[in-house]
């Protein structure tokens, strides 16, 4: 036995795990099936080391070890995912003039003015997040406001994002005249006279935005500052951005700056580049990861742009349309995918979304299998006999519950009672095993995941007119609205071993909510505050 005891003196001590540099006990939701609620939660450096009750978790506790203890009726959740943000584009918004809520035409073109008055003659005004819907329906005209902007052109995004508004001085900064031939894939409203209104639609767009100079690189550092901030306050510790900032993102993440993860994608036509870089620097690292190619198939509801196999209700005529042929749109869903990149294609409409689903199995066969994680963006009107093809081909639903309570005040005299009984079909989704993951499309809605699991769980549309839900039967509960703002959220960019549930081994992101909203009335999720936010240990938002 004595010659035993060093040997065990030894193996005791071997045994011993380092003790944590903080622990913080309170309910915790864990998004870990296997474990779904815990007391306490163990951090050493940017990771968890343990979870579970408070006697377990305390074992980790040494002389250095900091405590921090969660009130009876808060919660603690992980981090939670916002996977369809324009993120840059959001930071710029933040700045710039607010039209979500003119809620009349004299308040859109009032904002507008008092906006202009403040700006240097040159400037162009951008962002805006207009809906006509506010005010009746009906589209702004130039005329409106070229009065007082005949030295500030604007253009100015519809908060679908598939539509902008305007002014004389924008079209003359363009070269645009009345007479500009119309755009494949998109649409200049004209009046009866012919002349441009103001309106651009899709593919058109880009006959503005190929004109505005670019912004220089302290202004897109500032708006990603300026981000990460609004992210953080509402609990978001990663994004998935779909394009555009990306040099701000390399730049953030080189200096150490980065406070929020960063799924990085591009446009598919793009896929060459980002076939390079995946091959010189690999998929990259916690902080920031790329390797996501964005494409559209059609464009949104709001803009009677979204592809349908029927006409819309108020435009019997119209039932809407691709934005590219349909042959060239496959040879890049095939080409992206050959060279083993990730694919997240915007599809709204139902016959979008039946067109891409059958891409993306014809791509399979001819490529071959692997772990693709093919993602449809919005998937917001969907056939019923769809639904359960999602699960079969392994293919997300890239989803963002706000939407529903924002189109529903409108969107059935679009559609009808029977197509919408299928649209926005988070619980259809989820009963045929489809992987649904939420965000928010900001700054098209607020990156705010409270209000996305209110919409989720209640479906009240903002008017209040559907007090009990707008297509009730599609509502799901709390505890799913959260798996698809974390866990499925991590999958949705192959990271779920590092993220999206708390557990030993994985990042030590995590929110403490005000309330616990998996026991309050569902009607006041969307009114509960963030009081803490922490990325890899440490704390970036605290109210």
């Amino acid at each position: 036995m004595k010659k035993l005891l060093p040997f065990l003196l030894l193996l005791a001590a071997c045994s011993k795990h380092p003790v944590a540099d903080q622990i913080v006990h309170g309910k915790i939701w864990t998004s870990n099936p296997k474990q779904p609620w815990a007391e306490a939660m163990a951090i050493r450096g940017d990771s968890i080391v343990a979870i579970g009750s408070k006697s377990e978790v305390d074992a980790w506790k040494g002389d250095k070890t900091a405590e921090a203890s969660v009130p009876d009726g808060q919660l603690i959740v992980p981090g939670l995912i916002d996977t369809h943000t324009h993120f840059l584009e959001a930071g710029f918004g933040l700045s710039s003039v607010q039209l979500r809520d003119a809620m009349s035409k004299e308040e859109f073109i009032k904002r507008i003015k008092e906006f202009a008055a403040g700006m240097k003659p040159g400037t162009w005004m951008m962002g805006g997040n207009w809906d006509h819907q506010n005010w009746g329906g009906e589209l702004p005209d130039r005329k409106w406001v070229d009065e007082f902007t005949k030295e500030i052109p604007i253009a100015l995004m519809r908060t679908d994002g598939h539509m902008i508004f305007v002014n004389s001085a924008a079209l003359k900064a363009a070269g645009i005249a009345d007479n500009v031939k119309d755009v494949q894939g998109g649409e200049m409203v004209r009046d009866k006279n012919k002349r441009l209104t103001g309106v651009f639609k899709d593919n058109a767009n880009d006959l503005i935005f190929q004109k505005i100079p670019p912004a220089s690189a302290e202004s897109e550092d500032k708006a990603l500052e300026a981000a990460m901030d609004y992210a953080a306050a509402h609990g978001v510790t990663s994004i998935h951005s779909m394009y555009g900032g990306n040099a701000a993102f390399d730049r953030a993440h080189d200096a150490g700056k980065l406070r929020t993860r960063v799924y990085m994608g591009w446009m598919i036509n793009d896929w060459r580049m980002v076939k390079r870089r995946v091959d010189s620097l690999g998929h990259g690292d916690k902080w920031l990861r790329w390797g996501a190619l964005k494409m559209f198939m059609d464009g949104a509801l709001g803009s009677h742009t979204a592809a349908f196999f029927k006409p819309f209700v108020d435009t019997p005529k119209d039932s809407g349309f691709f934005l590219n042929p349909e042959a060239w749109m496959y040879r890049q869903i095939k080409s992206a995918d050959s060279a083993g990149l990730h694919l997240m294609i915007h599809a709204i409409g139902d016959k979008a979304i039946f067109t891409l689903l059958n891409m993306f199995e014809k791509a399979e066969k001819e490529n071959g299998p692997r772990d693709r994680r093919f993602r449809i963006e919005h998937l917001q009107h969907i056939a019923p006999s769809d639904i359960p093809r999602l699960a079969l081909l392994n293919v997300i639903a890239s989803m963002q519950p706000y939407h529903a309570i924002d189109d529903g005040r409108w969107a059935e005299k679009f559609l009808g009672p029977e197509r919408i009984k299928t649209t926005y079909a988070f619980k259809s989704l989820l009963d045929a095993n489809a992987k649904v993951a939420f965000g928010s499309d900001w700054p098209v809605a607020p990156a705010d995941p409270m209000m996305g699991i209110y919409a989720a769980v209640t479906r009240r549309t903002l008017d209040d007119k559907f007090p009990d839900g707008w297509v009730p039967e599609q509502k799901i509960t709390v505890e799913q609205a959260l798996t698809a703002y974390t866990i499925t959220g991590a999958y949705a960019s192959f990271e779920e071993d590092i993220k999206g549930s708390l557990e030993p081994g994985k990042l030590a992101d995590f929110v403490v909510l005000e309330k616990d909203i998996t026991t309050i009335d569902a009607k006041e999720i969307g009114k509960v505050n963030v009081l803490k936010t922490v990325v890899g240990g440490k704390t970036v938002f605290q109210r």
